[in-house]
């Protein structure tokens, strides 16, 4: 059976994502901050809530920016909301911020003036929005371009190459709602908040052999 790692950083809503991951049934799922554990993983779960500042200064201090950029490289790796943050080269949170750099692009915050409609939008960005497929990928195998995912952000993602967005998302401006780069996928929605298109995004990954 394959095994996935959900790395404990001591960030994000781990139980809930290994409970949608389990939801495959077909792979053992481990919470876990041990780096021998997350090495011999076949896959591997970066998840994230909370400040960039805060995520970022628990993933230096335990030198987990070191191996999410090792064990990314040579198997399927998935970045999932604060998780997708953080693999980018910056946010301009908490008065800016360095993170991972395994994408290029920067974090921006939403602007506190956005309208849609004549309505003025609120930040953060909550709850369900339609995510449109950029290009086809095995990770929306059996999910429908224009499916509602659920979104918790006041900071999007500015993708800094084109090519690797995979999915956008529209909330007063254009922002990537999904990247993808070799065995890395990264989502900025939640998919074991999102129902059962989440459920099947965790079960592509799960079944995905990180070729794309």
């Amino acid at each position: 059976m394959q095994t996935v790692a959900v790395i404990d950083y001591g960030m994000g809503n781990l139980h809930s994502v290994a409970k949608a991951l389990e939801y495959s049934g077909s792979a053992r799922v481990l919470v876990t901050g041990d780096a021998r554990v997350i090495r011999e993983a076949d896959r591997i779960v970066l998840p994230g809530v909370g400040a960039i500042r805060d995520c970022m200064a628990e993933i230096r201090r335990l030198g987990i920016d070191t191996l999410v950029r090792e064990v990314s490289r040579d198997r399927p790796f998935l970045g999932v909301c604060v998780g997708m943050q953080a693999l980018m080269e910056s946010s301009e949170e908490n008065d800016g911020v360095d993170c991972i750099g395994l994408f290029p692009g920067h974090v921006r915050r939403f602007p506190g003036d956005m309208t849609e409609g004549g309505e003025k939008l609120k930040v953060p960005h909550m709850g369900w929005n339609e995510v449109i497929h950029s290009c086809d990928h095995p990770l929306w195998h059996g999910i429908s371009d224009r499916s509602r995912f659920y979104f918790v952000h006041s900071y999007y993602v500015e993708a800094g190459n084109p090519h690797q967005v995979v999915g956008r998302g529209h909330y007063g401006c254009d922002f990537a709602a999904a990247l993808a780069d070799g065995t890395r996928f990264a989502t900025q929605f939640h998919p074991e908040k999102s129902a059962t298109c989440g459920l099947q995004l965790y079960q592509n990954f799960v079944a995905w052999d990180g070729r794309w």
